[in-house]
């Protein structure tokens, strides 16, 4: 367990990225603050955010009640795995893509977007995995259309949505899929909220978002 002064930052930086209107931060928040459990993102990053709130979503992700309870029991805690959780912690998540050839699929990911190929299943093959980094897509082949018509692009309903972690890289990663010839349906741009953010177009027209910050 990091000791109580990391702790401390931590909670100053989600502050941080509440008044910067950092978005994926309103997940986090909404995850753990009951109070705004049921309201969207921009409503909880125009909402009122106090110090106090950043230091009860700390305490609240490390299994506390409240950050006064995470400061009696940080001094106690050793690096040894706690016996009990109060909760559940996901660890991962991957996202599953609709497509209608594996190997193509698999073949636009290597090549053009830098993945690599963790498995195929069948054969011919009817499922797959790639990765690059902690980001997983699977990929499930469906010989039919998912969707109906160009609704995907109208609405622009998203597939997966990866982060990168500085401002650096996310325009280093857009540049790197731009001189490779990449579709894109949305290229490099600043958000409302502070992030700048690209979405790529698969072949199959799925829509994969890559995010940062907008500055470090």
């Amino acid at each position: 367990m990091p000791n109580i002064e990391n702790l401390k930052k931590q909670a100053k930086q989600y502050l941080r990225w509440h008044r910067e209107r950092y978005y994926p931060v309103a997940a986090q928040i909404r995850a753990a603050l009951p109070r705004f459990r049921h309201i969207g993102d921009v409503q909880i990053l125009e909402s009122s955010f106090r110090l106090a709130d950043a230091q009860e979503l700390v305490a609240r992700q490390m299994g506390f009640d409240g950050w006064q309870a995470l400061k009696s029991g940080a001094d106690a805690m050793t690096d040894e795995p706690r016996q009990t959780t109060s909760r559940p912690v996901l660890s991962s998540i991957e996202a599953q893509l609709f497509v209608a050839n594996i190997k193509s699929s698999c073949d636009f990911y290597r090549g053009k977007l830098g993945f690599a190929v963790e498995f195929v299943y069948g054969d011919p093959p009817y499922y797959g995995q790639v990765f690059r980094d902690n980001a997983r897509l699977n990929l499930k082949l469906v010989c039919e259309p998912v969707f109906a018509g160009d609704i995907r692009k109208r609405e622009h309903l998203l597939s997966a949505s990866i982060a990168v972690a500085t401002a650096m890289e996310i325009k280093e990663l857009f540049l790197s899929y731009q001189a490779a010839g990449v579709s894109f349906h949305q290229t490099l741009k600043r958000e409302p909220w502070g992030a700048k953010t690209f979405v790529v177009s698969d072949p199959d027209e799925n829509l994969i978002l890559f995010a940062g910050p907008e500055a470090d």
